[in-house]
C-alpha cells in the first residue's frame, strides 16, 4: 500500500499539496529541468552558436567546434550550480506535479520546431529550385 502523499488527491495520482520530493525527483528530474532552464534563457546564445558550428562543419564538428563546446560546457555550469536557478526549477517541477495529481493531465513537452530541408542540389547550382523538387 501505497503512502498517502503517493495515493491520495482527487485523482489518486497523491497530493496536489505534498512538497516532498522522492530520490528520483531530486536527482533525476530536478536537475533536468534545471538544465534545460539554462540552455532556454541563460545560455540561449552559446547553445545557438555551438548548434551553428555543429551543423556547418558536419563530421568534423568534434575538431572545429571544440571552442564553442568549451563556451557552452563552462555557460551551463555556472548556472547549474546556481541556488536561485535550482529553486526557480524546483518550484517550477513542483507547480507541475501539482497540477498533474490535481486534474491527471501531463504538460505536453514542447519540442522545437523542424528545421526546413535543404535541396543542396539547388543550391550547389545542379538543379533548379523549385517546389517538386524540394525533400
Amino acid at each position: 500500500m501505497l503512502p498517502p502523499n503517493l495515493s491520495g488527491g482527487p485523482m489518486n495520482l497523491g497530493d496536489p499539496d505534498d512538497k516532498t520530493l522522492r530520490k528520483a525527483e531530486i536527482e533525476i528530474l530536478i536537475p533536468k529541468k534545471l538544465l534545460e532552464k539554462a540552455k532556454k534563457e541563460k545560455c540561449a546564445e552559446e547553445v545557438k552558436a555551438f548548434s551553428d558550428c555543429c551543423s556547418a562543419n558536419g563530421i568534423m564538428m568534434t575538431f572545429r567546434c571544440k571552442p564553442q563546446c568549451n563556451t557552452l560546457t563552462k555557460c551551463l555550469e555556472k548556472w547549474c550550480y546556481d541556488e536561485e536557478l535550482k529553486n526557480q526549477a524546483k518550484e517550477e517541477y513542483l507547480k507541475e506535479r501539482s497540477e498533474y495529481r490535481r486534474t491527471g493531465v501531463r504538460k505536453k513537452f514542447e519540442r522545437e520546431p523542424k528545421k526546413p530541408k535543404v535541396d543542396y542540389l539547388a543550391v550547389l547550382g545542379l538543379r533548379k529550385p523549385n517546389s517538386e523538387n524540394q525533400m
